[in-house]
């Protein structure tokens, strides 16, 4: 009897020192980057001004979900598209009408699919995926860059755009000097 009273208060002890040492189990929410819709950038740039990166896709793009997986989540990344841009996920076949200030765009059926105008407006009728369009504050157009890009590279093109170097130097000065100057830690 002493020994089952002995073993029932050991693993009372045993069971609450092992829980007052618990870590809180509830998952840390990730920090992701805050997408928005074109229309939502535009209105928010209406009452903020802000540059714009959209993220033109389609759900059929393998390169598109690596850069969504890959890219997309790396901590600096995220950080600096929440901080100096509105971003925007647009899918280049989405068959709703889009309305931009008094602008409106349609889906153009093509065979099977199709693509939406305001997808080809913003690749210069060039449809390429992913292709990552930057837009300036007064929602007119920086640069379309077609094709996937690793984090490291992409933190170049976003700082390059994001801080205003395309006005003062080529992105090529840039990336050898100017970003590893401000970026040497990386």
């Amino acid at each position: 009897m002493k020994r089952l009273t002995y073993t029932i208060i050991f693993s009372c002890i045993l069971l609450t020192g092992l829980t007052a040492f618990r870590t809180d189990s509830s998952p840390e929410k990730e920090i992701e980057i805050q997408w928005l819709t074109i229309e939502q950038a535009y209105a928010k740039n209406q009452k903020e001004p802000r540059k714009i990166l959209i993220d033109i896709y389609t759900d059929w793009c393998g390169w598109c979900k690596v850069m969504d997986r890959e890219t997309y989540k790396n901590a600096e990344v995220i950080d600096y598209i929440n901080k100096k841009f509105y971003a925007v996920k647009l899918d280049a076949e989405q068959t709703g009408p889009i309305t931009i200030g008094d602008q409106k765009f349609e889906f153009v059926p093509q065979g099977k699919k199709g693509v939406h105008q305001i997808a080809m407006a913003l690749t210069n009728n060039q449809p390429s995926y992913p292709t990552t369009v930057f837009l300036d504050d007064k929602f007119q157009m920086i640069q379309p860059l077609p094709g996937y890009m690793k984090a490291k590279e992409f933190h170049e093109v976003i700082t390059f755009f994001g801080d205003n170097f395309h006005k003062k130097e080529s992105f090529e000065d840039y990336k050898a000097k100017t970003y590893k100057k401000i970026y040497s830690s990386r």
